[in-house]
């Protein structure tokens, strides 16, 4: 059994959050970077801290609320751990809005892309901007004066509004000093100016600017003294409890409108607020003054996303490119099932393309020896072929069964239309097991072939999600290897059925094995290296929470195993340290795409185990999720893994960040050594760039 470890071997998760947005901020400030995709970093950022506060400050909020007193494996309690993010937090959006303000704005601008303000319109603009208002904003605004008939308007989480502070009388001789607009949401944040006005390729307005600019208009006879934009984040947890609802899919419906007006957890107003308004919106919202956070800029600059979409200007974004696809697949009309009958088929996202799994279902979906299709679904978007096809396979009569999580978070929505249409067809849809979140991503299809039923899997380490397969770092292994096609049908009749967890031959799973079975295979590592052979760890994820692996991980390091970690976000092992953790090294990757894989290397006396998995080594994906991990068995495919998956991310030292002891990183830069940038590496090995189009 492992010895148990100190609370100052542990590194805060919150803080750890942050650390990675300081990662991926600092990739706004990369010069090397095209302007534009510097740009999508910077709201990257933004988004990232939306959700942040939504989900963790506001459980931590919600911890003290509580009374809790209990403390996190580092020690810290909500109390002393909240204090810490706001102070940091605070730090954190200042440094961004002001390199938004003094390196990103000025750089567009000498692009031709610039964002106009106010003060700086000419008649010209000025007259385009009032047609704009009165053609476009002012018919949809519906102003709300504060006195005792009009109280405080009840505030979208995240919605653009503004403070207005007024003086006169009205009509009715009332003289209320105060309004609230809401700005429409069906109105761009920002709005693209005509070349011949605007004196720019790409001039922008904001709407909050055009807002400002003839907010009068909306209060005829009265003095506008001031208009400050303000905008509220909220609590954005679903309170659904599994145990007692006895439809999921309906208490989930009830509980989704109620997410826009959770408890405020946050207030972002525009620096010139005046401290009366700043006074009376933390006093509405029950918010302290550390709960404050006054920017030099829109208080949305997440909504800025959209601009690269709306500037032709692929100088100033990062090359396109296009997946390729493996060589066994490439012939037109490949025949999938045959293929994967010579061979396992290993796909690396986003290097190769998503299509093949696309095409596998598709051909499922229209073969009449296929029977039945089985498949997990956690996120898939709100447009999905592979989801059009599932609903095609039903209405064919194939026995269609599909597992949805309801509660992946933010697409609970749309994970509702889908089930709804699946059911239309006559689909079986399930919602997984109360109480754990279906996360394993799987696809099973059945067929008849030569008067028996045979098997065919897809397993990966990313969503069914085409979009994302462009944007994240994935693996996914199509197999018809009989044992591991039996272990995901075992793992199916779970989700769908009752009775025991059976073994199973190669899965690991959670909640039942994977935890168990990862700690065997560190401390199989750990054996090995006390009898003196050699012993390796790599291990890639987005986060390393759980204690009692890291603590696995620091008895192996002691006993002389070398632990190589690519963790992406959150770590709270702490590397480095005499005596516990000196043989172990910890790096992210922060690069053009979001890196999204789970691997887990054992050198194992020469076996080199190699997994992939669904999961992180988190206390939710080992004991309160459905996951599965599985082996990659085919020896070259092995080989690729380690090769695609690990070792060039080893060997970054463009966009690897090192990690202390105190949970700080420092980016890798080459000095004497050739630059290595595994994104870079693995795009020239897979992709070729299109064709440039001619005009």
């Amino acid at each position: 059994m492992s010895k148990k470890f100190a609370p100052q071997q542990f590194l805060n998760r919150e803080l750890g959050q942050l650390e990675f947005n300081r990662r991926v901020l600092a990739q706004a400030e990369d010069a090397t970077i095209p302007l534009l995709e510097r740009l999508k970093y910077l709201c990257i950022v933004s988004s990232n801290l939306d959700e942040f506060f939504e989900i963790r400050v506001a459980g931590l909020k919600e911890q003290i609320k509580l009374g809790g007193i209990a403390t996190s494996a580092d020690g810290l309690t909500a109390q002393q751990t909240l204090k810490l993010v706001l102070e940091q937090t605070h730090q954190l959006i200042e440094h961004q809005y002001q390199l938004f303000n003094t390196d990103i704005i000025p750089a567009l601008a000498e692009q031709g892309i610039k964002f106009l303000r106010r003060i700086q319109w000419n008649e010209a603009q000025q007259a385009w901007v009032k047609d704009f208002f009165f053609r476009e904003v002012m018919p949809v605004l519906t102003p709300i004066g504060l006195d005792p008939a009009h109280p405080f308007p009840r505030v979208l989480n995240k919605s653009l509004n503004f403070a207005v502070e007024l003086q006169g009388k009205d009509a009715f001789g009332r003289n209320s000093a105060r309004a609230i607009v809401q700005a429409p949401r069906v109105v761009p944040r920002t709005i693209l100016m005509p070349p011949e006005i605007s004196g720019c390729e790409h001039g922008f307005v904001f709407l909050s600017s055009i807002l400002h600019a003839h907010v009068g208009e909306l209060f005829s006879g009265m003095e506008v003294l001031g208009c400050f934009q303000f905008r509220v984040t909220r609590n954005s947890n679903l309170f659904v409890d599994e145990e007692e609802v006895k439809n999921l899919r309906l208490s989930l419906q009830g509980e989704l409108p109620q997410r826009h007006f959770g408890d405020a957890v946050r207030l972002e107003i525009a620096d010139n607020c005046s401290p009366l308004i700043s006074g009376l919106l933390l006093k509405e919202f029950n918010l302290a003054n550390e709960d404050l956070y006054r920017v030099h800029g829109p208080v949305n600059l997440v909504r800025l996303m959209e601009i690269p979409d709306l500037v032709a200007r692929s100088d100033l974004k990062f090359p396109a490119f296009v997946p390729s696809v493996p060589g066994v697949l490439q012939k037109k009309g490949s025949d999938m099932f045959k293929v994967m009958r010579k061979s396992d088929v290993l796909l690396h996202h986003p290097y190769q393309s998503f299509k093949p799994v696309i095409d596998f279902i598709q051909q499922a979906a229209s073969d009449p020896q296929v029977l039945a299709i089985k498949q997990t679904v956690y996120r898939t978007g709100a447009d999905s072929a592979l989801m059009e096809a599932l609903i095609a396979a039903a209405q064919q009569g194939k026995e269609v069964t599909v597992v949805v999580e309801l509660l992946a978070r933010f697409d609970e929505e749309a994970n509702i239309n889908w089930a709804n249409r699946l059911e239309e067809v006559g689909a079986h849809v399930v919602y997984g097991v109360v109480g754990h979140k279906t996360h394993a991503k799987m696809l099973m299809v059945v067929r008849r072939e030569d008067g028996k039923l045979r098997r065919y899997v897809h397993l990966g380490t990313g969503n069914y999600h085409p979009r994302t397969a462009r944007l994240y770092t994935d693996f996914g292994l199509f197999t018809c290897n009989e044992e591991v096609c039996a272990d995901v049908n075992e793992v199916f009749s779970q989700l769908t059925s009752l009775g025991r967890a059976r073994e199973l031959n190669h899965l690991w799973q959670s909640p039942f094995s994977m935890h168990v079975e990862v700690l065997r295979a560190i401390h199989n590592e750990t054996r090995l290296a006390l009898s003196g052979k050699r012993a390796h760890i790599i291990a890639k994820m987005n986060a390393l929470l759980e204690p009692e692996t890291i603590n696995a991980l620091y008895e192996a390091s002691q006993a002389g195993v070398k632990i190589d970690l690519i963790v992406r976000g959150v770590c709270a092992l702490r590397p480095g340290v005499a005596g516990l953790s000196e043989n172990i090294k910890v790096r992210s990757v922060v690069g053009r795409f979001l890196e999204h894989t789970r691997i887990f290397y054992f050198r194992n006396d020469l076996q080199h185990d190699v997994y992939l998995a669904s999961a992180d080594w988190m206390d939710r994906n080992f004991f309160r999720r459905i996951e599965v991990c599985f082996p990659v068995l085919d020896k070259k495919l092995k080989k690729r893994v380690i090769e695609e998956g690990l070792k060039v991310y080893l060997q970054d030292n463009c966009q690897a960040w090192d990690m202390d002891s105190a949970g700080h990183y420092r980016q890798k830069h080459p000095r004497r050594a050739a630059r290595k940038c595994a994104q870079t590496e693995l795009l020239k090995q897979f992709t070729h760039t299109p064709a440039k189009t001619i005009p």
